[in-house]
Protein backbone atom coordinates (compact mmCIF):
# COMPACT_ATOMS: atom_id res chain seq x y z
CA UNK A 1 0.00 0.00 0.00
CA UNK A 2 1.14 3.60 -0.66
CA UNK A 3 0.41 7.13 0.45
CA UNK A 4 -0.76 9.58 -2.29
CA UNK A 5 2.81 10.85 -2.79
CA UNK A 6 4.44 7.51 -3.53
CA UNK A 7 5.70 6.53 -0.08
CA UNK A 8 4.94 2.93 1.01
CA UNK A 9 2.68 2.67 4.05
CA UNK A 10 3.00 0.15 6.82
CA UNK A 11 -0.03 -1.98 5.97
CA UNK A 12 0.57 -5.15 3.88
CA UNK A 13 -0.41 -5.26 0.25
CA UNK A 14 -3.77 -6.95 -0.17
CA UNK A 15 -4.61 -9.45 -2.89
CA UNK A 16 -6.13 -8.04 -6.06
CA UNK A 17 -9.91 -8.38 -5.82
CA UNK A 18 -12.26 -9.10 -8.68
CA UNK A 19 -13.74 -5.62 -8.39
CA UNK A 20 -10.28 -4.09 -8.68
CA UNK A 21 -9.59 -6.13 -11.81
CA UNK A 22 -12.93 -5.08 -13.29
CA UNK A 23 -12.19 -1.42 -12.55
CA UNK A 24 -8.79 -1.79 -14.21
CA UNK A 25 -10.45 -3.12 -17.38
CA UNK A 26 -12.92 -0.21 -17.36
CA UNK A 27 -10.02 2.19 -16.76
CA UNK A 28 -8.07 0.88 -19.76
CA UNK A 29 -11.22 1.13 -21.89
CA UNK A 30 -11.92 4.69 -20.67
CA UNK A 31 -8.33 5.74 -21.49
CA UNK A 32 -8.71 4.30 -24.98
CA UNK A 33 -12.01 6.12 -25.49
CA UNK A 34 -10.58 9.56 -24.70
CA UNK A 35 -7.42 8.84 -26.71
CA UNK A 36 -9.60 7.96 -29.69
CA UNK A 37 -11.32 11.36 -29.37
CA UNK A 38 -7.97 13.15 -29.05
CA UNK A 39 -7.45 13.01 -32.83
CA UNK A 40 -10.50 15.25 -33.31
CA UNK A 41 -9.23 17.84 -30.80
CA UNK A 42 -5.73 17.73 -32.30
CA UNK A 43 -7.17 18.39 -35.76
CA UNK A 44 -9.08 21.41 -34.44
CA UNK A 45 -5.91 22.83 -32.88
CA UNK A 46 -3.73 22.26 -35.95
CA UNK A 47 -6.38 24.01 -38.03
CA UNK A 48 -6.00 26.95 -35.62
CA UNK A 49 -2.27 27.15 -36.42
CA UNK A 50 -0.69 25.21 -33.54
CA UNK A 51 2.21 22.88 -34.33
CA UNK A 52 1.79 19.25 -33.13
CA UNK A 53 4.77 19.61 -30.75
CA UNK A 54 3.18 22.75 -29.26
CA UNK A 55 -0.09 20.89 -28.76
CA UNK A 56 1.77 18.03 -27.07
CA UNK A 57 3.60 20.42 -24.71
CA UNK A 58 0.49 22.41 -23.81
CA UNK A 59 -1.45 19.27 -22.89
CA UNK A 60 1.41 17.71 -20.89
CA UNK A 61 2.29 20.95 -19.07
CA UNK A 62 -1.35 21.43 -18.03
CA UNK A 63 -1.59 17.83 -16.79
CA UNK A 64 1.75 18.11 -14.96
CA UNK A 65 0.71 21.29 -13.11
CA UNK A 66 -2.51 19.66 -11.91
CA UNK A 67 -0.65 16.54 -10.78
CA UNK A 68 2.01 18.61 -9.02
CA UNK A 69 -0.74 20.31 -6.98
CA UNK A 70 -2.24 16.93 -6.04
CA UNK A 71 0.99 14.98 -5.57
CA UNK A 72 3.95 17.17 -4.58
CA UNK A 73 5.54 15.99 -1.32
CA UNK A 74 7.76 13.38 -2.94
CA UNK A 75 9.86 14.79 -5.80
CA UNK A 76 12.54 12.21 -6.61
CA UNK A 77 12.52 8.44 -7.02
CA UNK A 78 14.10 6.15 -4.42
CA UNK A 79 17.22 5.55 -6.51
CA UNK A 80 19.10 6.89 -9.53
CA UNK A 81 18.16 3.70 -11.40
CA UNK A 82 14.46 4.36 -10.85
CA UNK A 83 14.91 8.02 -11.80
CA UNK A 84 16.45 6.90 -15.11
CA UNK A 85 13.53 4.54 -15.65
CA UNK A 86 11.21 7.54 -15.29
CA UNK A 87 13.25 9.30 -17.97
CA UNK A 88 12.61 6.27 -20.21
CA UNK A 89 8.88 6.51 -19.44
CA UNK A 90 8.88 10.19 -20.38
CA UNK A 91 10.62 9.41 -23.66
CA UNK A 92 8.75 6.29 -24.75
CA UNK A 93 5.28 7.24 -23.52
CA UNK A 94 5.68 10.96 -24.16
CA UNK A 95 8.04 12.89 -26.39
CA UNK A 96 9.39 10.16 -28.69
CA UNK A 97 6.01 8.51 -29.17
CA UNK A 98 4.05 11.67 -29.96
CA UNK A 99 6.78 13.35 -32.02
CA UNK A 100 7.46 10.20 -34.08
CA UNK A 101 3.75 9.79 -34.70
CA UNK A 102 3.23 13.46 -35.61
CA UNK A 103 6.19 13.56 -37.99
CA UNK A 104 5.07 10.27 -39.53
CA UNK A 105 1.76 11.90 -40.50
CA UNK A 106 3.70 14.44 -42.60
CA UNK A 107 5.86 11.78 -44.29
CA UNK A 108 3.33 9.07 -45.13
CA UNK A 109 -0.41 8.49 -45.44
CA UNK A 110 -2.58 8.96 -42.35
CA UNK A 111 -3.97 5.47 -43.02
CA UNK A 112 -0.46 4.02 -42.77
CA UNK A 113 0.15 5.79 -39.46
CA UNK A 114 -3.18 4.66 -37.99
CA UNK A 115 -2.57 1.06 -39.02
CA UNK A 116 1.08 0.83 -37.93
CA UNK A 117 0.59 2.52 -34.54
CA UNK A 118 -2.29 0.11 -33.90
CA UNK A 119 0.29 -2.69 -33.81
CA UNK A 120 1.27 -1.59 -30.27
CA UNK A 121 -0.76 -4.33 -28.49
CA UNK A 122 0.60 -7.22 -30.58
CA UNK A 123 4.15 -5.86 -30.23
CA UNK A 124 3.58 -5.76 -26.46
CA UNK A 125 2.38 -9.38 -26.56
CA UNK A 126 5.61 -10.58 -28.16
CA UNK A 127 7.89 -8.38 -26.02
CA UNK A 128 6.27 -9.65 -22.82
CA UNK A 129 6.62 -13.20 -24.10
CA UNK A 130 10.34 -12.67 -24.73
CA UNK A 131 11.09 -10.90 -21.43
CA UNK A 132 8.79 -12.75 -19.01
CA UNK A 133 8.64 -16.48 -19.76
CA UNK A 134 6.23 -17.02 -16.87
CA UNK A 135 3.80 -14.50 -18.40
CA UNK A 136 3.78 -15.61 -22.00
CA UNK A 137 0.37 -14.79 -23.51
CA UNK A 138 -1.77 -17.73 -24.60
CA UNK A 139 -2.11 -18.68 -28.25
CA UNK A 140 -5.74 -17.54 -28.02
CA UNK A 141 -4.70 -14.01 -27.03
CA UNK A 142 -2.34 -13.95 -30.02
CA UNK A 143 -5.12 -15.22 -32.30
CA UNK A 144 -7.57 -12.63 -30.97
CA UNK A 145 -4.97 -9.90 -31.47
CA UNK A 146 -4.39 -10.91 -35.09
CA UNK A 147 -8.15 -10.82 -35.77
CA UNK A 148 -8.33 -7.39 -34.12
CA UNK A 149 -5.45 -6.13 -36.31
CA UNK A 150 -7.36 -7.25 -39.41
CA UNK A 151 -10.32 -5.30 -38.03
CA UNK A 152 -8.14 -2.20 -37.59
CA UNK A 153 -7.02 -2.57 -41.21
CA UNK A 154 -10.67 -2.64 -42.35
CA UNK A 155 -11.50 0.48 -40.31
CA UNK A 156 -8.43 2.41 -41.48
CA UNK A 157 -8.63 1.42 -45.15
CA UNK A 158 -12.36 2.04 -45.16
CA UNK A 159 -11.73 5.63 -44.07
CA UNK A 160 -8.92 6.14 -46.58
CA UNK A 161 -9.56 7.15 -50.19
CA UNK A 162 -6.02 6.25 -51.29
CA UNK A 163 -5.47 2.83 -49.72
CA UNK A 164 -2.03 1.80 -48.52
CA UNK A 165 1.14 3.11 -50.15
CA UNK A 166 4.70 2.51 -48.95
CA UNK A 167 6.56 5.61 -47.68
CA UNK A 168 9.67 4.22 -45.94
CA UNK A 169 10.58 7.13 -43.64
CA UNK A 170 7.05 7.88 -42.47
CA UNK A 171 6.13 4.21 -42.12
CA UNK A 172 9.30 3.56 -40.12
CA UNK A 173 8.49 6.45 -37.76
CA UNK A 174 4.93 5.17 -37.26
CA UNK A 175 6.24 1.71 -36.46
CA UNK A 176 8.84 3.26 -34.13
CA UNK A 177 6.01 5.02 -32.29
CA UNK A 178 4.25 1.67 -31.82
CA UNK A 179 7.43 0.09 -30.43
CA UNK A 180 7.98 3.14 -28.22
CA UNK A 181 4.62 2.80 -26.47
CA UNK A 182 5.12 -0.95 -26.08
CA UNK A 183 8.44 -0.31 -24.31
CA UNK A 184 6.69 2.32 -22.17
CA UNK A 185 4.18 -0.33 -21.05
CA UNK A 186 6.92 -2.81 -20.12
CA UNK A 187 8.93 -0.25 -18.14
CA UNK A 188 5.69 0.83 -16.47
CA UNK A 189 5.09 -2.76 -15.40
CA UNK A 190 8.59 -2.90 -13.91
CA UNK A 191 8.31 0.31 -11.88
CA UNK A 192 4.66 -0.01 -10.84
CA UNK A 193 5.47 -2.11 -7.77
CA UNK A 194 7.29 0.68 -5.92
CA UNK A 195 5.33 3.86 -6.68
CA UNK A 196 1.77 5.14 -6.86
CA UNK A 197 -0.02 5.76 -10.13
CA UNK A 198 -0.13 9.53 -9.53
CA UNK A 199 3.60 9.71 -8.81
CA UNK A 200 4.46 7.63 -11.89
CA UNK A 201 2.19 9.71 -14.12
CA UNK A 202 3.61 12.99 -12.79
CA UNK A 203 7.20 11.89 -13.37
CA UNK A 204 6.32 10.64 -16.87
CA UNK A 205 4.86 14.03 -17.77
CA UNK A 206 7.87 15.90 -16.34
CA UNK A 207 10.42 13.99 -18.41
CA UNK A 208 8.06 13.95 -21.37
CA UNK A 209 8.03 17.75 -21.31
CA UNK A 210 11.76 18.07 -20.67
CA UNK A 211 12.76 15.76 -23.54
CA UNK A 212 10.39 17.48 -25.99
CA UNK A 213 11.87 20.98 -25.54
CA UNK A 214 14.86 20.38 -27.88
CA UNK A 215 12.45 19.30 -30.64
CA UNK A 216 10.40 22.48 -30.12
CA UNK A 217 13.57 24.59 -30.36
CA UNK A 218 14.24 23.11 -33.81
CA UNK A 219 10.92 24.40 -35.14
CA UNK A 220 11.39 27.57 -37.24
CA UNK A 221 8.14 29.21 -36.08
CA UNK A 222 5.65 28.96 -33.24
CA UNK A 223 2.04 29.98 -32.75
CA UNK A 224 1.63 33.18 -30.66
CA UNK A 225 0.42 32.78 -27.07
CA UNK A 226 -2.57 34.97 -27.98
CA UNK A 227 -4.08 31.93 -29.75
CA UNK A 228 -4.86 30.55 -26.29
CA UNK A 229 -7.46 33.29 -25.95
CA UNK A 230 -9.60 31.56 -28.57
CA UNK A 231 -12.34 29.66 -26.64
CA UNK A 232 -12.24 26.74 -29.10
CA UNK A 233 -8.47 26.41 -28.66
CA UNK A 234 -8.72 26.63 -24.87
CA UNK A 235 -11.51 24.05 -24.64
CA UNK A 236 -9.63 21.53 -26.77
CA UNK A 237 -6.36 22.01 -24.87
CA UNK A 238 -8.25 21.51 -21.60
CA UNK A 239 -9.77 18.31 -22.98
CA UNK A 240 -6.40 17.01 -24.16
CA UNK A 241 -4.63 18.00 -20.94
CA UNK A 242 -7.18 16.93 -18.33
CA UNK A 243 -8.89 13.95 -19.95
CA UNK A 244 -6.50 12.56 -22.58
CA UNK A 245 -3.25 13.18 -20.70
CA UNK A 246 -3.94 13.29 -16.95
CA UNK A 247 -6.88 10.92 -16.77
CA UNK A 248 -5.88 8.72 -19.71
CA UNK A 249 -2.29 8.07 -18.60
CA UNK A 250 -3.26 7.62 -14.93
CA UNK A 251 -5.99 5.10 -15.80
CA UNK A 252 -3.72 3.17 -18.16
CA UNK A 253 -0.90 3.12 -15.60
CA UNK A 254 -3.28 1.70 -12.99
CA UNK A 255 -4.59 -0.84 -15.51
CA UNK A 256 -1.05 -2.03 -16.31
CA UNK A 257 -0.41 -2.36 -12.58
CA UNK A 258 -3.49 -4.54 -11.99
CA UNK A 259 -4.04 -6.56 -15.19
CA UNK A 260 -0.63 -6.27 -16.89
CA UNK A 261 0.55 -4.60 -20.12
CA UNK A 262 -0.83 -7.20 -22.52
CA UNK A 263 -4.45 -7.00 -21.39
CA UNK A 264 -4.30 -3.24 -20.81
CA UNK A 265 -2.82 -2.51 -24.24
CA UNK A 266 -5.29 -4.79 -25.98
CA UNK A 267 -7.89 -2.06 -25.47
CA UNK A 268 -5.88 0.14 -27.84
CA UNK A 269 -7.45 -1.85 -30.67
CA UNK A 270 -10.71 -0.06 -29.81
CA UNK A 271 -9.15 3.36 -30.51
CA UNK A 272 -9.81 3.29 -34.30
CA UNK A 273 -13.47 2.49 -33.56
CA UNK A 274 -13.75 5.58 -31.33
CA UNK A 275 -12.07 7.75 -33.96
CA UNK A 276 -14.40 6.33 -36.63
CA UNK A 277 -17.51 7.07 -34.54
CA UNK A 278 -16.20 10.55 -33.67
CA UNK A 279 -15.76 11.21 -37.37
CA UNK A 280 -19.32 10.01 -37.98
CA UNK A 281 -21.08 12.03 -35.27
CA UNK A 282 -18.78 15.07 -34.83
CA UNK A 283 -17.20 15.59 -38.26
CA UNK A 284 -20.22 14.09 -40.14
CA UNK A 285 -18.05 11.69 -42.13
CA UNK A 286 -19.61 8.63 -43.77
CA UNK A 287 -18.86 5.08 -42.64
CA UNK A 288 -19.00 2.27 -45.20
CA UNK A 289 -19.38 -1.48 -44.81
CA UNK A 290 -15.61 -1.89 -44.37
CA UNK A 291 -15.69 0.35 -41.31
CA UNK A 292 -18.52 -1.56 -39.64
CA UNK A 293 -16.92 -4.90 -40.56
CA UNK A 294 -13.68 -3.72 -38.97
CA UNK A 295 -15.49 -2.74 -35.78
CA UNK A 296 -17.04 -6.20 -35.56
CA UNK A 297 -13.66 -7.90 -36.12
CA UNK A 298 -11.94 -5.77 -33.46
CA UNK A 299 -14.57 -6.43 -30.82
CA UNK A 300 -14.86 -10.08 -31.83
CA UNK A 301 -11.09 -10.61 -31.73
CA UNK A 302 -10.79 -9.12 -28.26
CA UNK A 303 -13.71 -11.17 -26.94
CA UNK A 304 -12.49 -14.39 -28.60
CA UNK A 305 -8.97 -14.10 -27.15
CA UNK A 306 -10.24 -13.53 -23.61
CA UNK A 307 -13.07 -16.09 -23.78
CA UNK A 308 -10.99 -18.95 -25.22
CA UNK A 309 -8.14 -18.26 -22.80
CA UNK A 310 -10.56 -18.37 -19.87
CA UNK A 311 -12.36 -21.45 -21.15
CA UNK A 312 -9.23 -23.55 -21.78
CA UNK A 313 -7.46 -22.40 -18.63
CA UNK A 314 -10.36 -23.76 -16.57
CA UNK A 315 -9.99 -27.27 -18.02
Amino acid sequence: MFSPDGTPSASPRSATSKSKVLLAHFGALAATLVWGLSFVSTKVLTDKGLHPIEIYLYRFILAYIILLIICHKKIFAYSLRDELLFVVLGLTGGSLYFIAENIAVTKTLVANVSLLTSLTPIITVFLVGCMYKSERPSKWIVLGSLIAIIGVAFVVLGASSTGIEVHPLGDFLALAAAFSFSIYSLVLKKINANYTTLFITRKTFFYGILTALPFLALEPSHAPLSVLGDPKVLINILFLGVFCSLMGFALMAQAVKVIGPVKANSYLYVQPIVTLLAGLFILHQTVGWTGWTGCALIIGGLWLGEELTRRYSEK
